[in-house]
């Protein structure tokens, strides 16, 4: 039998956070105008510029000047943007717990903004939980790049199959697995559990 990792790495946004703008617009535009703004004014492309270190406002109001016409909608990416970022995802947040009840260290590894981040922790206190946290905003560099993996790995100390990496993306778990990382493809508590208790972290 192989020995169990020596660290497990979670993602945030949808998988300890729900993380669904879209679902916001869906309750202010007909699902035909919510498509086309995601496609005309591509705001994930702005979050990304946030998640590599951009200023979380000005970033967005820059982007609402530029295009005037949806300059509304673009602005609430702002103002009521921790209604993107809900609710927390309570039954993994109860395993993150119990993992490091048992002295498993856990750690963050995030595309977040500097800001962001910060108001997140406001409301939800379980983020200020974690041994170590590598936030993309802070970190100038953002998941899947093959250098944010590498920071996390020169930060901790650990590489390989030392580390198990929870993410939602297959793009994201498909850069730690170029790595060697173990990892887990996230769809729900349900599923985390089992696949932990595999590698001997749950009991």
């Amino acid at each position: 039998m192989t020995d169990a990792p020596k660290a497990v790495i979670f993602d945030i946004g949808n998988v300890l956070i729900e993380w669904q703008p879209e679902r916001l617009y869906l309750q202010l535009m007909p699902e035909a105008e919510v498509q086309r703004f995601f496609a005309e004014i591509d705001p994930h492309a702005m979050n990304d510029r946030i998640d590599r270190g951009a200023p979380f406002r000005q970033t967005i109001m820059d982007w609402a000047e530029a295009h005037p016409d949806w300059g509304d909608m673009i602005r609430l990416w702002y103002d009521r943007w921790i209604e993107m970022a809900r609710p927390a995802i309570d039954d993994s947040i109860a395993i993150l717990r119990q993992l490091r009840a048992d002295g498993v260290p856990c750690f963050a590894l995030s595309n977040f903004g500097v800001d962001s981040f910060a108001y997140a922790e406001t409301q939800y206190p379980f983020l200020t939980e974690f041994d170590r946290r590598y936030i993309s905003g802070h970190m100038r560099m953002a998941k899947p790049d093959a250098e944010i993996y590498a920071a996390v790995e020169a930060d901790c100390g650990l590489s390989g199959a030392e580390l198990l990496f929870i993410d939602d993306r297959a793009d994201n778990i498909a850069a730690a697995d170029a790595r060697g990382w173990r990892t887990h493809l996230f769809t729900t508590p349900d599923r985390l559990a089992p696949a932990l208790r595999a590698e001997g972290l749950l009991q």
